[in-house]
């Protein structure tokens, strides 16, 4: 079942995705939908159609397990209090 989602995000960041999706033959939402999906997919260490993801891409993973009830607000908050006092 698809749903819509809405994301903010620079627009020569779309525009480069577009081109990089059209180059591919594929659709942006289809490769974000890849990319999602290989990131919380445990038990498949390929993702769906042999879809390739990029070394840069791969390399922004960091291991960094963020706890279910983090409050990303209050980190967040934290840190600008910190930044500017």
């Amino acid at each position: 079942m698809d749903a819509k989602l809405t994301l903010k995000l620079d627009k020569l960041v779309i525009d480069k995705a577009k081109k990089y999706a059209s180059s591919r033959k594929k659709s942006l939402s289809r490769m974000i939908e890849a990319y999602l999906k290989s990131l919380t997919d445990k038990d498949s260490k390929e993702p769906d159609d042999n879809f390739e993801i990029s070394p840069f891409v791969k390399s922004m993973q960091t291991g960094v397990k963020i706890p279910a009830d983090f409050d990303y607000k209050k980190a967040y908050t934290d840190y600008l209090m910190e930044k500017y006092k």
